[in-house]
């Protein structure tokens, strides 16, 4: 994502998004919420001046305007965020209008921005200089790739060959070859993951083939296949170590660390009431939100609340595995500096 500040005085004011992509949109769907002011060139149907007595159909022209945001829906499969509202500046004023926002499409926003949204700005703008990470899952006659979106990881495809039980060196040649073939336009760092030694066998087998591909490979023995793998690898913070401040390995090793503190009685509060409490007494050092629950008024209240005595804020995305987990308990949690009765 690109951004430019145009205008903050005491954080509120107008700030420039371009999102490049689907990523973007996702943090585009945390940023901007009911009530904020929303510019935006766009098409709108305006019908032309004529003397007939009859109207022609009315033509969609470009137009600029300033929509006050209702509501805002992100389609992931689509590649598509949508923003609903009420024009305020512009063609047909008080009229109703939907932003279709797309990969290459800027937004103007006005609002007051918390230290959050300042801080998810910053990381889709720094995030925005990196190639895409993917996840190869490797076992005995199957490989599943995934790519590592910043919202978790999504599914690309699944590669057989042969089957699990007896599979000869030409059959795995064979698996090895199909999935060099699917990832061969991957560009960014490959994190090859697995038990056993059939992913170790595989990047042999590319340094061999695709010295260039292979190159950005690396590997990552886990316990688990498949998604399992890729939760795995993100909490072994080796993505951490590929692209430096991944907030996606931080997010396992905070939900890791509540649920460690609620299984042996820790210093530790969950749901929003529990979350308050605790940072009311100042014993909040870490707050975790999950990003729903910030469309919540009081949420959003707490939230401010901890930011003023400075304890650290962090969103978890629902669309992972931690964020999830989270929302099972409540939405909201809070690592304490000492226990609260």
């Amino acid at each position: 994502m690109k951004a430019e500040v145009k205008e903050l005085r005491k954080q509120f004011g107008e700030i420039r998004l371009f999102a490049e992509t689907l990523d973007d949109l996702w943090h585009l769907s945390h940023l901007v919420g009911p009530g904020d002011l929303v510019f935006a060139t766009t098409f709108r149907s305006v019908e032309a001046a004529t003397d007939k007595l009859r109207p022609e159909k009315a033509e969609k022209r470009p137009v600029r305007l300033g929509i006050r945001v209702e509501k805002v829906e992100f389609h992931q499969h689509t590649n598509r965020l949508r923003i609903a509202g009420v024009i305020e500046s512009g063609v047909d004023v008080t009229a109703h209008h939907t932003l279709n926002v797309e990969p290459g499409f800027e937004i103007s926003v006005i609002k007051q921005w918390r230290n959050v949204d300042c801080e998810r700005v910053r990381r889709a703008v720094d995030a925005s200089a990196y190639g895409v990470v993917h996840v190869v899952s490797v076992e005995e006659g199957e490989t599943q790739v995934y790519r590592l979106r910043q919202f978790g990881p999504e599914w690309v495809t699944t590669v057989t060959a042969g089957s699990s039980k007896g599979a000869d060196a030409g059959t795995r040649s064979a698996l090895f070859e199909k999935t060099l073939e699917a990832i061969a336009a991957v560009t960014g760092p490959i994190v090859v993951a697995g038990p056993g030694f059939v992913k170790d066998e595989f990047v042999t087998y590319a340094k061999s083939r695709v010295p260039d591909l292979a190159e950005r490979m690396v590997v990552a023995e886990t316990r688990r296949i498949g998604r399992g793998a890729v939760q795995e690898v993100i909490g072994q913070g080796i993505l951490e170590r590929l692209l430096g401040d991944l907030h996606l390995a931080r997010e396992v090793r905070l939900m890791d660390e509540v649920l460690h503190r609620i299984a042996t009685d820790g210093p530790v509060a969950y749901g929003i009431d529990e979350v308050r409490k605790a940072v009311a007494y100042g014993a909040a050092e870490t707050v975790l939100v999950s990003d729903t629950l910030l469309r919540d008024e009081e949420a959003t209240r707490v939230v401010r609340e901890a930011e003023r005595v400075n304890a650290s804020v962090v969103v978890m995305s629902t669309e992972f595995e931690p964020g999830e987990r989270l929302s099972a308990l409540g939405g909201a949690a809070a690592i304490l500096r000492y226990k609260i009765e």
